[in-house]
């Protein structure tokens, strides 16, 4: 059955090295889109890091085409209408906040357009993750916070820290919040945290379903544990070239790298007729 609907992740998958989509990539997702076919950025990333690259495909600002944010937190189209809200409240907040301070791992969290944190001596990686998605920091106490909380979603949760450190700890958050909250190791110095229901494969479904899009009309392609279970959902789960792994060996099919067109040159393989 032919593609109807393709969901990439950005970074290491659709972008290369340089934070550039490559040309042979972008001639390909226009062919696709003349065919019909939905293009739908699936990423970690919330809208503000999103929106140069929407811009970029000419698909931002349209009732008719989506993007699925904060590893499946929000699914919306690109002109803000949310179709899939999957955030945190505060309690969970203060919950994981707590297992934190007490494992002394530097927190964050993001809402559609501040990153927060109550870390007044920032982590080398709240700086990292602002420059990587456009967003500005405000650091707040936790009574600031919570005095202020009808103001904001937690779209995400973010633990900081070096890859001994989070490795320390990972299981043991699991294993005391994992039926509460989906875990996300996105990069070696990032732990994330989204709401139970979240995940890029359940957005994806959930969006595709909105759409009347069938299983077997998706291809998805990503590079990292937080791609996997929308590798998995789609009916041609793609893994990069660069891609670790894990991710690779859920996949259905791999493709080149990053660096070297390999979004593009599966687009051409499985999706351009």
């Amino acid at each position: 059955m032919a593609i109807k609907l393709v969901a990439i992740d950005i970074d290491a998958t659709l972008i290369n090295d340089q934070r550039q989509i490559t040309l042979k990539t972008k001639r390909a997702l226009e062919a696709a889109r003349q065919q019909g076919v939905k293009i739908v950025l699936c990423t970690g990333r919330p809208m503000t890091g999103v929106d140069a690259y929407l811009t970029e495909l000419g698909l931002n600002h349209q009732d008719d085409e989506y993007v699925i944010s904060f590893n499946g937190a929000l699914a919306q189209s690109t002109n803000e209408r949310v179709m899939v809200n999957y955030t945190l409240t505060f309690d969970d907040y203060i919950d994981w906040q707590a297992f934190c301070t007490k494992n002394d791992v530097k927190s964050q969290f993001e809402s559609r357009n501040y990153i927060y944190t109550t870390n007044r001596d920032l982590s080398p990686w709240t700086i990292h993750e602002s420059d990587l998605v456009s967003m500005p920091v405000r650091i707040r106490s936790l009574d600031e916070l919570a005095h202020m909380q009808d103001q904001y979603v937690i779209a995400k949760g973010m633990m900081l820290g070096d890859k001994e450190k989070l490795d320390q700890i990972q299981n043991k958050f699991i294993k005391r919040f994992g039926n509460r909250f989906t875990v996300i190791r996105s990069e070696n110095f990032y732990l994330e945290i989204v709401n139970h229901r979240a995940s890029k494969g359940s957005t994806l479904k959930a969006l595709s379903d909105e759409l009347g899009i069938k299983q077997d009309e998706v291809m998805a392609l990503g590079n990292a544990q937080n791609d996997n279970s929308m590798i998995k959902y789609a009916e041609i789960g793609v893994a990069m070239g660069n891609a670790i792994p894990e991710t690779k060996a859920v996949a259905d099919v791999i493709t080149d790298t990053n660096n070297n067109d390999g979004v593009g040159k599966a687009i051409e393989k499985y999706v351009l007729r």
